[in-house]
């Protein structure tokens, strides 16, 4: 056993358009479900990491409805459920480092939401803490974003451009190798 899923914010909030806006990949979760139904087959580990929202306004709030998981994740027999309310799943209650290390897991592959944001920063972490990482693209989505941006004005990425852009800085970085669901299964 040296190496396990990591099932990343696959929470019914996330179905909430009027809050998120536009979002790319409506395949996600249909690939979400095909690499947790591999690595059941597999008898490889799961790791679900669920965010616990502190914004009482959030769709991912623990009182929401939003915060629980879709129902193929929900359904998984997960190894260790991980909470969390920061982008990192290695910032999170159970201490994932930890438990990864003493079940000698070396390798991840990550899926899940918000490809540009938990996705890419645990891929990040878990790169620099020396696993061998691979994110499965079509198994991870995001949303449209805008802003304004100091001496940039105003700036807007939609989700499929934050999705291409995030694979390439976390291959190119050397953070991560960059894969398809049927890569895997």
């Amino acid at each position: 056993m040296t190496r396990a899923l990591l099932v990343i914010d696959m929470q019914r909030g996330f179905d909430d358009l009027a809050f998120w806006g536009p979002t790319a990949n409506p395949e996600c979760e249909r690939h979400v479900g095909a690499l947790i139904d591999a690595w059941r087959r597999d008898g490889e580990p799961i790791v679900v990491v669920r965010h616990d929202s502190a914004s009482p306004a959030s769709p991912l709030h623990p009182d929401a409805e939003g915060n629980g998981l879709v129902a193929a994740v929900a359904a998984a027999p997960a190894d260790l459920v991980v909470s969390k309310n920061v982008n990192s799943a290695f910032y999170g209650d159970p201490d994932l480092h930890a438990w990864l290390q003493g079940n000698g897991i070396r390798e991840l592959v990550i899926c899940g939401i918000q490809t540009n944001m938990c996705v890419e920063t645990t891929a990040r972490m878990a790169g620099n803490l020396g696993y061998e990482v691979t994110v499965v693209l079509d198994a991870t989505r995001t949303f449209d974003l805008n802003g304004e941006i100091a001496g940039l004005g105003t700036v807007t990425r939609t989700a499929a451009e934050l999705m291409a852009s995030t694979a390439l800085v976390l291959q190119q970085g050397g953070f991560a190798r960059i894969a398809a669901t049927a890569d895997l299964i």
